[in-house]
């Protein structure tokens, strides 16, 4: 995960065979690509009352088990990725300032990295980003809850290896767009998240 010194602290919780994480210290609850959706399946009520306290959450990977309210993430791979172009439909919370999304397009000179899939997002949240097909590929929804999603249809967090991307734009472009994520709720709230 990047470094956000004086803005967020962070916890990592390891799933286990018997993962009950509390979520109750915390402000901030991030799902990264990889994450164990079956895991977060059994706290799907704890992350509900999570967010029904005005708690945010960013989960940034394809969920495909139901434990995020009021969304669907729909795995589809039937659209040749070739054709996959990255458009911002609105920003009203500012996540794309300072990042051209096109910069998301290639990695390896293959498009269609980013996002796997699309969101069926729940009625009246944000679409942020489309696909060249108009799906739904990142959602702000302060809707389904008292508290606020952030969810994208798979993207990796950071990645320091340079492993996902071998494009420096896009590497800087994913780390700004998660900085701007934590800035927005820094703001929203005005304080230090953990």
């Amino acid at each position: 995960m990047f470094q956000y010194p004086g803005k967020l602290e962070c916890t990592v919780a390891n799933v286990t065979e018997s993962f009950d994480v509390n979520l109750e210290p915390y402000d901030l609850l991030i799902v990264p690509n990889g994450a164990d959706h079956v895991a977060m399946l059994k706290i799907k009520d704890k992350v509900a009352e999570f967010l029904d306290r005005g708690k945010a959450l960013f989960c940034f990977d394809g969920w495909f088990t139901n434990w995020i309210p009021g969304n669907k993430w729909v795995h589809d791979n039937s659209k040749k990725t070739i054709d996959i172009r990255y458009k911002i439909k609105t920003d009203r919370y500012g996540l794309f300032r300072g990042i051209d999304v096109a910069d998301l397009n290639f990695s390896h000179g293959i498009s269609g990295w980013w996002a796997v899939g699309y969101i069926e997002p729940t009625e009246g949240a944000d679409v942020v980003i489309i696909d060249t097909w108009e799906r739904p590929l990142l959602v702000v929804d302060e809707i389904s809850s008292k508290g606020l999603m952030v969810l994208s249809a798979s993207a990796p967090i950071a990645d320091y290896t340079y492993g996902t991307t071998d494009d420096m734009d896009s590497a800087e472009s994913i780390a700004q767009l998660y900085r701007n994520c934590v800035d927005h709720l820094i703001n929203e709230r005005n304080e230090v998240f953990v």
